[in-house]
């Protein structure tokens, strides 16, 4: 699939409704992560490219955890999304757009999504042929009011919204027909990761699954 046509992002993502967003510190911590977020029902996993252990992160998630579909986020360069790909990376997230970014996305063969913070960027990519969107930061751009606002004038887009979301807003978001999932953190807390409670990262997990868009 040519990444600027990634209306195909839309079915996967309303098919999970939530995308556990993934900062890895250690590598030995992402193939139990990973597994345990899967088991609980969330197999859509975006890892950011915010530690040095990131890409091995990928790489090893992919090969350990063949049913999880492994995206790479925080996405800043047309090299880091070419690093992503190499590793194993299903989809390319990033928090806005530049134009570099852009022109190699046309190229990539996994889906591009992109981050928008007002109407005007989204405009923008609507002219590019995008129709999913990353909204980012949801909850300091506006939250649930922002996105229902941006759903009248731009009906033919849809958002994933990510930055301040936890389990008692995502349901806000999620009742939003313009909202294909929400990404967030809270299913796999600092806390229950660097202890290896994994039986708590797929609780959270399953409770999180229930929240899907319907």
């Amino acid at each position: 699939m040519q990444a600027k046509l990634n209306h195909g992002l839309a079915a996967l993502l309303r098919r999970v409704g939530v995308v556990p967003v993934l900062t890895i510190d250690k590598l030995d911590q992402a193939v139990p992560l990973a597994r345990a977020l899967a088991e609980g029902g969330l197999n859509v996993l975006e890892i950011t490219l915010r530690t040095a252990c990131a890409l091995d992160a990928i790489r090893e998630m992919v090969r350990a955890v063949p049913g999880a579909i492994i995206g790479a986020g925080t996405v800043l360069s047309p090299e880091q999304g070419a690093a992503a790909m190499a590793n194993g990376a299903r989809f390319i997230v990033s928090p806005g757009m530049t134009p570099r970014l852009i022109d190699a996305a046309a190229t990539w063969p996994v889906p591009f999504l992109p981050g928008v913070a007002t109407a005007s960027e989204a405009m923008a990519l609507a002219d590019m042929g995008y129709r999913v969107l990353k909204f980012f930061p949801a909850e300091p751009t506006g939250g649930v009011p922002a996105l229902k606002a941006l759903g009248a004038p731009l009906a033919d887009l849809v958002f994933c919204p990510t930055g301040g979301i936890d389990a008692a807003k995502a349901p806000g978001y999620l009742a939003l027909p313009n909202v294909a999932a929400v990404g967030g953190s809270w299913v796999a807390p600092a806390k229950a990761v660097a202890g290896g409670d994994w039986a708590a990262v797929t609780a959270l997990a399953r409770e999180a699954a229930r929240l899907r868009v319907s």
